[in-house]
């Protein structure tokens, strides 16, 4: 995409007024989409995208813009004109370019982008079908596959030798989702999205036809459910995408855009207790495959197994090279970007609550009454003061040890803090959920994950009185 001749030309333009660090982020984007409504394709197409963001660092202070045209009088002329924001005299001339190599966490035996679309069509199709045969109150299917291939080119300057970084990533994407209709002309909905970061093999082995019939069933179960009870009751979350609440709620105010700033409820918590001692927590963008997983981060970083929370105290947070200048911490391969279009920043990849020692039955049976959530929908969190709301889009009540009827309408309220301390029991069955997470540096892919746990205490919104 861009040479090295190239590159160190538009880097010395960059650092020209006394920039410290200098970054060029090119991209060649392919991405696919095939979409059926009620078992018909509703769209099926191809693009292609292409261009470069180039960064200048100068102590705390940093510019950014971005351009599709990557011939060298955009690049460096977009490179002049960012430099023109900073006046000093030159500090680093870049001479030479030394390629890093890194250790490939994502491999593809069959890429998407070479399987024939008939194929995906007729996979889709037995998805709708498996779906409709659960009930005719389902009025409306929805099935998809979402398939990004790009390519980077990182060049990264602070001296005089710059350091180019490759990398190759594939992330697809299988969409199920199911509206029902009731004969109130109430309106329900399920949701499933499963993700990978290898190729067709995953959805090959994905029990696909299953997990589209459950969608239906759960769409047409919340047609009947009783509104759920309101006020502080003992939750328990389900594994895997009940992961989403620790994201919202402890993963944003444990990166460092926000920890830096002092804008995160966690901003001087390192070394401290902010969780149950039974609650470690990681970000790991190294587990091969994964959704949220890369060989190198924005930044050209490469990837890592970052601890956050050991047995109840916070070791670390999620660092870009930009706020790690603010902390004093070095980057730790956490700078993720939706584009070249958008500057890099702390994120999120797999991002979990590790596994503890209690078998999820048990958890259960040890519940006397409460609330079991299954699944969420949306919710929101202000990371300065830690508070959050989420709505499960599947819940139950718990009666006497055991998982009973049906509930909707459930939604936790707490702060991050609280959470986190409210937490007593961890299961041993930690699973990842796929989803999507969009911050200042755009839409990226992650991974949210847990184990089942339970909340000993937390405040449960709904419109049916009490629960007893």
């Amino acid at each position: 995409m861009v040479s090295k001749k190239l590159a160190i030309e538009t880097l010395n333009a960059a650092l020209a007024t006394g920039g410290d660090y200098a970054e060029i982020y090119a991209e060649d984007t392919d991405s696919e989409s095939v979409f059926l409504e009620n078992g018909k394709v509703e769209a099926c197409g191809r693009n292609k995208t292409y261009g470069c963001g180039i960064r200048i660092l100068k102590g705390f202070q940093s510019v950014y813009g971005y351009t599709s045209d990557l011939s060298r009088k955009s690049m460096v002329g977009l490179a002049t004109k960012l430099a023109a924001r900073f006046d000093g005299n030159r500090a680093i001339e870049v001479k030479s370019i030394r390629k890093q190599k890194v250790k490939a966490v994502n491999k593809v035996q069959k890429h998407l982008y070479d399987v024939p679309v008939d194929e995906k069509i007729a996979y889709l199709k037995k998805c709708y079908a498996a779906t409709a045969s659960v009930d005719p109150r389902l009025v409306r299917i929805q099935d998809g596959f979402l398939l990004v291939s790009r390519s980077t080119e990182i060049y990264v300057a602070e001296g005089e030798e710059a350091v180019l970084t490759t990398n190759k990533e594939e992330r697809s994407r299988l969409i199920l989702s199911a509206i029902a209709k009731g004969e109130d002309n109430k309106i329900e909905s399920s949701f499933s999205g499963p993700g990978t970061s290898s190729g067709w093999e995953y959805f090959e082995s994905l029990d696909y036809e299953a997990e589209a019939k459950k969608i239906g069933q759960i769409a047409i179960q919340q047609l009947t459910a009783k509104e759920c009870p309101s006020g502080k009751y003992t939750v328990v979350i389900s594994n895997g995408w009940g992961g989403v609440l620790f994201h919202e709620a402890c993963g944003h105010p444990l990166e460092a855009s926000a920890t830096s700033k002092k804008l995160s409820v966690f901003s001087e918590s390192i070394g401290k207790q902010i969780a149950s001692p039974i609650v470690s927590a990681w970000d790991d963008g190294t587990i091969e495959n994964e959704w949220g997983s890369d060989n190198v981060d924005s930044e050209g970083v490469p990837t890592k197994k970052n601890e956050l929370i050991r047995d109840g105290i916070c070791v670390g947070f999620m660092v870009d090279r930009l706020s790690g200048r603010r902390l004093g911490m070095a980057p730790n391969g956490t700078a993720r970007r939706q584009s070249y279009k958008f500057a890099p920043t702390s994120r999120m990849s797999n991002t979990y609550i590790a596994a503890g020692k209690d078998k999820p039955e048990d958890i259960i049976k040890d519940t006397p009454l409460g609330i079991y959530v299954a699944n969420f929908g949306g919710g929101s969190v202000e990371p300065t003061t830690g508070q959050f709301n989420f709505s499960a889009s599947e819940a139950y009540i718990i009666r006497d040890g055991k998982i009973c009827e049906p509930v909707k309408g459930c939604t936790l309220i707490g702060t991050g803090q609280e959470v986190l301390m409210q937490i007593d029991r961890v299961g041993n069955d930690l699973a990842l959920g796929q989803g999507n997470c969009g911050a200042a540096s755009g839409l990226i892919p992650v991974n949210v994950g847990q184990p089942t746990i339970r909340l000993k205490e937390i405040t449960v919104g709904g419109r049916g009185g009490k629960l007893e």
